[in-house]
């Protein structure tokens, strides 16, 4: 089985992530993708945007912050979606994880090349950060 290609979708909260990954889910690529979607707080807000208009596999992370001692559920939510794709229960080519606007991404990449067994299923192909160009420094 070949690598399965990873995205960290990262930013300050309001800049534009969730728009971004309900534009990726709804464009016509032809590929299929799991979303590993990092809620800080007990409501989701962006469940209701991203589930209404698509089919992909969307899972919720709502215990905080993925990127440090929670990677650990990061983790075993990477381990159960590659043990799902091998079993066929579910069908995709590639994970997109959005994080928390709260996050540091940098742990969150270090899974993929600290983690033996994640790094002998997952690929990190891109860390993408959005910033709000409001906001942005000149």
């Amino acid at each position: 089985m070949s690598l399965i290609p990873v995205t960290i979708l990262t930013g300050f909260l309001g800049s534009g992530k969730t728009t971004l990954l309900k534009r990726i889910l709804t464009e016509a690529h032809g590929q299929k993708i799991a979303v590993i979607e990092n809620e800080f707080g007990e409501e989701n807000i962006d469940n209701e945007i991203l589930v209404n208009d698509t089919e992909e596999n969307i899972i919720q992370m709502n215990n905080g912050c993925i990127c440090c001692s929670i990677r650990e559920d990061l983790r075993e939510t990477l381990q159960l979606l590659a043990a799902k794709k091998r079993k066929g229960l579910l069908d995709f080519e590639r994970v997109v994880i959005e994080t928390t606007g709260l996050a540091d991404p940098g742990p969150v990449a270090q899974t993929f090349f600290m983690d033996e067994e994640i790094a002998e299923q997952y690929l990190l192909d891109s860390i993408l950060t959005l910033v709000d160009a409001k906001h942005a420094a000149t």
